[in-house]
């Protein structure tokens, strides 16, 4: 996914129905919260949340992520 889409009422990951959502840390999806809590145990999800902090302190506020993929 490559830009920035509206809530839907649909996880953009695993495409569930919530009612409460938040972007992705690996990329710009919209994310239900399950797969929000997927995420932070995601092996790569200290370095998903540096790239985007270092991303923000060199003033990119349109980080794009790292990406994501399964492991």
């Amino acid at each position: 996914m490559n830009q920035l889409a509206e809530w839907t009422g649909k996880c953009q990951r695993c495409f569930n129905k919530s009612d409460m959502y938040t972007m992705s840390m690996f990329d710009v999806a919209l994310i239900c919260m399950d797969c929000k809590d997927a995420e932070a145990r995601h092996p790569r999800y200290k370095e998903a949340q540096e790239a985007e902090i270092n991303a923000l302190r060199g003033g990119d506020r349109n980080f794009k992520g790292i990406g994501w993929r399964e492991e």
